[in-house]
């Protein structure tokens, strides 16, 4: 009977809990095949803009159609002590005018070992490359963890080539069958091509206790720490917050996380100003260096509900936090709503769809208030055993009532054949 008792007193096995960025735990209980798949589509985008503005002051856009090959490989494995899970996927564009090529790439990786029957290490990575990227970070089914934890960048503004790449680690102490500890950190860069635009680079570092009360729900308490700094800009920005969790599994498919409290935000940054006329015509100058100094208290809240289906999962997400911004503006305070549904059916359809909703405050080198309404709509249909119907339209609406030149929309449809081996449609998530 001990024998039996100690690989359960070694593993978690209770709710998710999205402080610890798991993602809803009956997600990660059944395997999934490695499948590539291949996608040739027409395409016909609107909105593209570099980072440009027209002889009036305007942004400057154009509309063109595409000829766009994309593929990937995605799936989860399970060992005895480990857990793997993979979803890649890239695509290359060609514009039929003047807005030429399209690069666009995603790689999300999530390893968890046993290193004991008292200790678990998690790695997450996170990373990529786009010119365009209208992708929200929402669940993935070959994936053990919730990418909302990740600094992906979402709403670019320009259509400007941009690289990022977030890595975490953690290691999960479990003291007992009730009470664990958890202790991590990690880091995140984004560069954007332009030298308009700027970068972000920064480190984290997070702690916890978790009781689990019941064998449905645990409680916790969460301490987290962010530095945000950037290119092309002296300043950045520290962040500590503390905060509450709970998690419940209300039933099999049912899942509850949550935490609540409060961050301390400290921005610093160099501006140039310009100087009153009078000083302006005394001394021969026209602008001079400011320290910009800012120290903010906020509330922080996250909360996600899953209902996880064998064929798919339909989630919705709500919370805030401090994010470094999307190039154009820097250090913000973000409230960020979004959902989802997939579908991957037995016999004939896929189908995916994703929205979200940003609202965002900047405090750094440009202020103002900002954010977007995103949605995306993928579905698949099974031609032959391997061959797929795919269709995809996404759409983005960029607002903001301090600066008129931002509020625009934009969309993008595309229309192709896919090719990927297996019984089931082809996974589109």
């Amino acid at each position: 009977m001990l024998g039996l008792t100690v690989p359960v007193f070694g593993q978690y096995a209770g709710p998710a809990i999205l402080a610890r960025g798991e993602a809803p735990a009956a997600m990660q209980e059944t395997p999934i095949s490695f499948r590539p798949f291949i996608t040739l589509s027409a395409t016909y985008d609107t909105g593209l803009a570099g980072v440009a503005v027209t002889d009036q002051g305007q942004l400057a856009t154009s509309a063109a159609y595409g000829a766009m090959i994309s593929g990937g490989i995605s799936g989860m494995k399970k060992w005895k002590r480990t857990t793997l899970g993979l979803d890649y996927r890239g695509s290359y564009t060609d514009y039929r005018t003047s807005q030429g090529q399209g690069y666009d790439q995603s790689f999300m990786l999530g390893l968890n070992y046993r290193l004991n029957r008292h200790t678990t290490f998690n790695f997450r990575e996170t990373a990529g490359g786009f010119t365009r990227n209208f992708g929200m970070a929402g669940l993935a089914e070959t994936v053990p963890f919730d990418p909302v934890g990740s600094y992906v960048p979402t709403t670019d503004f320009f259509d400007n080539r941009t690289l990022y790449l977030t890595s975490q680690a953690d290691v999960v102490f479990q003291k007992s069958a009730r009470l664990s500890f958890d202790l991590g950190g990690g880091l995140f860069i984004n560069r954007r091509l332009s030298t308009a635009l700027h970068g972000a680079v920064g480190e984290s570092a997070m702690a916890d206790m978790q009781y689990r009360i019941s064998r449905r729900q645990t409680v916790g308490a969460v301490y987290t720490f962010n530095h945000m700094g950037y290119n092309n800009v002296l300043g950045g920005s520290f962040i500590h917050g503390v905060s509450g969790a709970y998690s419940i599994r209300l039933s099999r498919w049912w899942e509850f996380s949550g935490s609540g409290g409060f961050m301390r935000a400290e921005s610093k940054f160099l501006q140039t100003t310009a100087v009153d006329p009078i000083i302006a015509e005394l001394l021969g100058i026209s602008y001079t260096t400011q320290l910009y100094h800012n120290i903010l208290y906020r509330p922080s809240f996250s909360g996600r509900i899953s209902r996880t289906i064998h064929h798919g999962v339909l989630y919705a997400f709500a919370g805030n936090a401090m994010t470094p911004g999307n190039g154009l503006f820097l250090t913000s305070y973000a409230t960020i709503l979004s959902g989802g549904y997939s579908y991957t059916g037995l016999r004939h359809w896929s189908a995916s769809v994703t929205a979200g909703q940003t609202f965002a405050q900047a405090y750094g080198n440009i202020a103002g208030s900002y954010g977007g309404l995103t949605s995306q709509l993928s579905v698949s249909h099974t031609l032959t055993r391997n061959m797929s119907l795919s269709m995809n339209y996404s759409a983005r609406k960029y607002q903001s009532p301090d600066y008129q030149n931002y509020n625009r929309l934009i969309y993008s449809a595309s229309f192709g054949f896919s090719w990927s081996p297996g019984e089931v449609p082809l996974r589109i998530w």
